[in-house]
């Protein structure tokens, strides 16, 4: 695996580091079921340089992470012509930093990329909880004749029975993804977008506590008004700060092992968007570190 340098990488980092790296930006630009707009394939290298901008002090941890944590990015790659060597080439290089015991976050990319992300996980540490952010349920067997879909990509998470999703912002759903909801709902927990003033986040803290954590992050589903950047854009969404009051409970209880961020697609000129997924990342990188010592001690 080669790597950019610290310069050209993820924050931009210009210094030499005696911290041996922990997490791996993967920049995966995936695009190959998009069915509204497109652009995820730039998503990656966008997030990357808009990433250069944002300030390494966190204010509400008081101190620069990354300076504890250690970041690498890897060298853009050939992504494989189909969807099922594309989701096969992402399981392996997860399988590999996993291994190394490192931390993966992957910069989408369409949220068909999951399935495959997830995979060495599930084999290392037997049940996995996706922690799932987005405007769909993204539950249909298939969608265009596609089992691999962008809209199919938690249920192709669920053909594992070691996963369990808990799924926050959901707006958009289709009939036959209730009756799929409906008779899993052992597994499956949403909390949708219509109820966001009457969450409880005190059962979602009981239902996620000591769980081994995998985040996906569909940048849909923050308010469009927020972040129309993406190919299936939906208003009623999650605002900023109620997004980080829920990424920072849990990691404060969960153990997050690995997360992706996707769905971004670059509207040129309107950089704003960009810097917020690059900030998303960060944040999701902070957090996840933040309380992961005081969780395993």
């Amino acid at each position: 695996m080669k790597y950019l340098s610290n310069k050209k990488g993820f924050l931009g980092i210009d210094n030499k580091s005696n911290v041996k790296e922990k997490v791996v930006v993967i920049p995966f630009g995936l695009e190959k079921t998009v069915s509204y707009g497109g652009g995820t394939n730039k998503g990656p290298r966008e997030i990357i340089k808009a990433s250069h901008q944002v300030e390494l002090f966190d204010e509400d941890l008081n101190k620069e992470p990354h300076k504890n944590i250690g970041i690498k990015t890897l060298q853009p790659f050939p992504i494989k012509k189909s969807i099922l060597e594309a989701l096969k080439q992402i399981e392996n290089i997860n399988k590999h930093l996993l291994k190394k015991k490192k931390f993966p976050l992957i910069l989408g990319g369409e949220h068909s990329l999951t399935p495959g992300a997830i995979r060495p996980f599930v084999k290392k540490f037997g049940k996995i909880c996706l922690l799932h952010f987005d405007a769909h349920a993204d539950l249909r067997n298939s969608y265009n004749g596609n089992k691999f879909s962008h809209a199919s990509a938690i249920r192709r998470c669920l053909d594992n029975p070691n996963v369990s999703v808990i799924s926050f912002g959901i707006r958009n759903i289709s009939s036959t993804e209730m009756l799929f909801l409906n008779k899993n709902k052992k597994r499956i927990r949403i909390f949708w977008a219509k109820d966001k003033l009457k969450w409880n986040l005190n059962k979602f803290r009981k239902i996620i506590k000591n769980k081994k954590v995998y985040l996906t992050f569909d940048v849909d589903g923050l308010d469009s008004s927020i972040m129309p950047a993406t190919g299936t854009p939906e208003p009623g969404g999650l605002f900023w700060d109620e997004t980080m009051k829920i990424i920072k409970i849990a990691a404060q209880i969960s153990n997050i092992v690995g997360a992706d961020v996707n769905e971004l697609s670059p509207i040129k000129g309107f950089d704003s968007y960009n810097f917020l997924v690059a900030k998303l990342a960060y944040k999701i990188i902070a957090y996840s570190f933040e309380f992961k010592k005081k969780l395993d001690s």
